[in-house]
């Protein structure tokens, strides 16, 4: 299969990964660039997330966005390696987008892990509910409920978010995008939303 060259630019540009690893997997997805994303993802997570996992982030920004009508605001706290990062263009780019996404989307928490048992136990309740109305057979409520709750934490979760720039990217893939470029661990810490 030929790789269109503005594709593979792209994935370079998207991932950071070398052209031929670009290349290799856009073949092996059949030029579906978001396969070939995670394609490069699964072989490079295993390196990426030991060397990373023993790596400090310890430098970073702390970045704002006020809505135009000054009833919206947001501070997030985005950490990576060195102070040469936090000062790239690319990183300030990262926090400003992460901003404006808490500022457009209100996620509650950013993490699924961090969402409270009883708040899950609650929406668990409400699904079978409704699956039940919906005359749904017991044996299938539990794998709709799976899939229910997945979408719940797109929801809520700001690392489970669609990108709103981009809703083909969750702002995990972003920030994991944004790693492979730069070459360093970097972490979004914790984030604040003030509304009027």
């Amino acid at each position: 299969m030929t790789v269109d060259k503005q594709t593979l630019i792209k994935l370079r540009e998207q991932t950071g990964a070398g052209m031929v690893d670009c290349k290799k997997a856009l073949e092996e997805a059949n030029g579906d660039t978001q396969k070939a994303l995670e394609i490069l993802r699964k072989k490079g997570a295993v390196k990426a997330s030991k060397k990373l996992a023993e790596r400090e982030a310890c430098e970073g920004l702390v970045g704002s966005y006020i809505h135009v009508n000054g009833k919206v605001g947001v501070l997030v706290e985005v950490a990576c390696e060195t102070d040469f990062v936090a000062k790239n263009s690319d990183f300030k780019e990262l926090v400003h987008d992460i901003a404006m996404q808490i500022a457009a989307e209100s996620p509650e928490y950013l993490v699924p892990e961090e969402v409270p048992k009883k708040v899950i136990a609650k929406e668990k309740e409400i699904y079978a509910e409704q699956l039940k109305r919906e005359g749904k057979p017991e044996n299938v409520i539990d794998k709709i409920m799976a899939g229910k709750i997945e979408k719940f934490y797109t929801e809520i979760c700001l690392l489970k978010q669609p990108f709103i720039k981009d809703d083909k990217t969750t702002i995990e893939e972003l920030v994991q995008a944004k790693i492979a470029k730069l070459g360093e661990k970097i972490e979004v810490r914790r984030f604040v939303r003030f509304q009027i």
